[in-house]
């Protein structure tokens, strides 16, 4: 078997198992095996009843005490369960479960495992998963992969399956040279993959992880600067001069630019009139005016005769930009003939754009990958810009700039990075910063709260629907299954939660649910009928992320909150506040330990994403490994650019040397490594979002 080798292939995996997998975008052994687990559990050693410790999640022993209770309200089965030992008792409560009252039987001795709650002076596990002292003897100080799942697929099947695939997988030989393995304590990559399946212990987890999060690192880097390099040798092809368009423009906008974008406008103007290529990247927070001035350089773009390209990661937002740009063309006389391309128009509509951009009489074209499709012919493209550019991966920017001649390169990030880590994920990229939100921005009011503030939130986003305001409830997992707890402590899933929120609100409510899984033409239509108001409560997964500008939204709802990297947090949080009304965010742990609240509170008390950028990098550590969910600037598959920034400078080291010593990889030892780079560059080294 080899990385193309179908899924189908595999014993046991027929064409529904096949599809299911599908859903995870898994079909290849290849996929399957780069499909890392998403946590591990850890069995330890069963505690006394008297010394588990509310908010932790332990095992226990104990003979059931007493016969077990069942209750039913209306279509839920609650069964109460009571254990003992001698240094106390603890109440069980099992949802859906009418069966275990058999099992379960007076006397009886068993081991539970969960997340323990004090109810008032009574300790109390919900829904434990229930072993038998020979099988958890079995399981003890073993690290169990978790993996990312859909309904009809078991975490277990997916062991099997994955067991099966590294026993029959021709590993490709090893790609680094021995000395840089050496130098940065790397194992090899067979050893890393087989072992961040099936780990032995931590120690060997943590080496596997660091081997996978370097090599992510290094190849980011390496195509990033490679291109760079050959950047830096571009003349200005297409040398600008300002005109009397842009300062109409700004003269009739009804707000004038805050300093920071004042500053940095003034960069890109002499970026365009400079003697080398731009190549340079407009970093600010959310809601800090990017747009704005990327059209006054599209503008700039248009009136010195060139064509103006902007690429989004996503077609609702293409369509955003479209129709803003559109609006401004006609309310301030703009000389903008803008076109649209997106995937889902029809051909002749396609067509018709392509004549248009083939011949010039768009000078603005707006769209997303469908900009560097085979068929798209620019007549004189001087300047792309390219919207949440960690969004796309380095060839496909690439593909984009190829289509002109050397055009000016524009990028727009949302997420604050913090300066030390943004010089070695950028590189020589020239660097601005918009730092200051504008004057008429109402501060997001924000709280951090437990699971039991639930009843709570609810009447307050009912009271919001009723003000006639928008809500979003974001979800760590798209669908629930037979293992839906991290560690004992609950996940919310969004098809499951849309039910709920659905039952807990008012009939009157219009509730409807999005996630990454979903065909193209569904999110566009979920997301066109939120920004339409068609829908009140939109539950999501961080899909929304980048999303659509909905100024009538005003509360962010974010369950198991601390499963998130607080930069991906602060993210989600920019979809509200974007309006007149004052917004709210509501973050819920169901984590209630001290470090986990302690983590949240951050959020609650700062609205500045670059100092919630830098207190993140001081928080997180390695040792979290796969924990929680990667920061919304760079989603690697493994990495974590504030987790790992110490491996992130190892990698950026390393790459220098490469660059330095042998920058077209023509050397023999370099061979093998760069026909790997060579598939990450096809691949285009996307960042994947959760």
């Amino acid at each position: 078997m080899d990385r193309d080798t179908p899924i189908t292939e595999l014993k046991g995996v027929g064409e529904k198992t096949g599809r299911l997998f599908g859903k995870l975008d898994i079909r290849t052994v290849g996929e399957l095996l780069a499909a890392y687990p998403r946590d591990y559990e850890v069995f330890g050693e069963p505690v006394k009843i008297g010394r588990a410790v509310s908010g932790e999640v332990c095992a226990v022993q104990g003979a059931v005490s007493g016969i077990p209770n069942e209750r039913r309200i209306r279509n839920l089965s609650i069964l109460n369960v009571v254990i003992a030992d001698e240094s106390g008792r603890l109440q069980l409560t099992f949802y859906n479960m009418p069966f275990l009252k058999k099992t379960l039987r007076q006397g009886g001795f068993y081991i539970f495992r969960g997340l323990v709650r004090a109810k008032g002076a009574v300790l109390a596990m919900e829904q434990p998963k229930i072993f038998s002292p020979a099988d958890y003897d079995r399981l003890m100080n073993r690290l169990v992969p978790r993996y990312a799942l859909t309904k009809g697929l078991t975490n277990q099947a997916v062991q099997k399956y994955v067991r099966q695939a590294l026993a029959g997988y021709a590993f490709e030989p090893e790609y680094h040279a021995p000395a840089l393995l050496e130098e940065n304590q790397l194992v090899s990559w067979r050893e890393a993959v087989e072992t961040v399946h099936f780990p032995d212990d931590r120690d060997s987890l943590i080496r596997a992880r660091r081997r996978l999060v370097f090599d992510e690192f290094f190849s980011f880097l390496y195509l990033m600067r490679r291109g760079q390099q050959l950047d830096r040798q571009l003349e200005n092809r297409h040398r600008m001069q300002e005109t009397a368009d842009t300062l109409r423009f700004l003269e009739q906008l009804p707000f004038p630019l805050t300093e920071a974008q004042a500053k940095v406008w003034r960069e890109i103007r002499e970026d365009l009139a400079g003697e080398s290529c731009m190549n340079r990247l407009v970093q600010g927070d959310v809601g800090s005016g990017k747009t704005i001035v990327a059209v006054l350089a599209l503008l700039m773009t248009a009136a010195n005769g060139y064509q103006g390209a902007l690429m989004a990661p996503t077609e609702v937002l293409a369509v955003q930009h479209f129709e803003t740009i559109q609006g401004y063309a006609e309310k301030y006389g703009l000389i903008f003939r803008p076109v649209l391309l997106v995937g889902s128009m029809a051909a002749r509509e396609k067509r018709e754009a392509y004549q248009a951009i083939a011949s010039g009489d768009a000078n603005l074209v707006i769209g997303t990958h469908a900009l560097i499709q085979e068929k798209v012919q620019y007549r004189s493209l001087g300047l792309v810009v390219t919207d949440e550019q960690h969004r796309f991966g380095v060839r496909q920017r690439e593909l984009l700039a190829q289509k002109g001649e050397d055009p000016h390169i524009l990028v727009m990030s949302a997420t604050p990075i913090p300066r030390t880590l943004a010089i070695i994920l950028y590189g020589d990229l020239h660097l601005s910063v918009i730092d200051e939100l504008p004057a008429d921005r109402l501060p997001i009011k924000n709280c951090v709260v437990n699971t039991g503030y639930r009843p709570k939130a609810y009447r307050f986003i009912a009271g919001q629907v009723a003000q006639g305001r928008q809500v979003y409830v974001i979800c760590p997992q798209v669908e629930g299954d037979a293992d839906d707890a991290e560690g004992g402590i609950p996940m919310e899933n969004v098809v499951d939660y849309t039910e709920t929120l659905k039952s807990a609100l008012p009939a009157d409510i219009r509730v409807s649910y999005l996630h990454g899984r979903m065909r193209p033409g569904d999110k566009n239509r979920i997301m066109n009928q939120f920004a339409e108001h068609s829908i009140d409560v939109l539950v999501s997964t961080t899909v929304i992320e980048v999303g659509i500008n909905v100024p009538n939204a005003t509360v962010m709802m974010v369950e198991n909150a601390e499963r998130f990297g607080l930069a991906q947090l602060h993210q989600l949080r920019g979809r509200v506040g974007r309006g007149e009304h004052q917004s709210y965010c509501i973050f819920v742990s169901a984590d209630e330990k001290a470090e986990s609240m302690e983590r949240l509170e951050i959020l609650n008390k700062s609205n500045d994403g670059f100092h919630i950028a830098s207190e993140d990098l001081k928080l997180r550590g390695p040792g979290e490994l796969f924990g929680i969910r990667q920061s919304g600037e760079f989603s690697f598959r493994v990495g974590d650019i504030y987790a790992d920034a110490g491996l992130l400078k190892q990698a950026s080291e390393a790459v220098d040397r490469l660059l330095a010593a042998d920058p077209e990889l023509s050397l023999p030892e370099h061979g093998r490594l760069k026909a790997h780079l060579e598939k990450e560059a096809e691949a285009g080294v996307d960042f994947r979002s959760i």
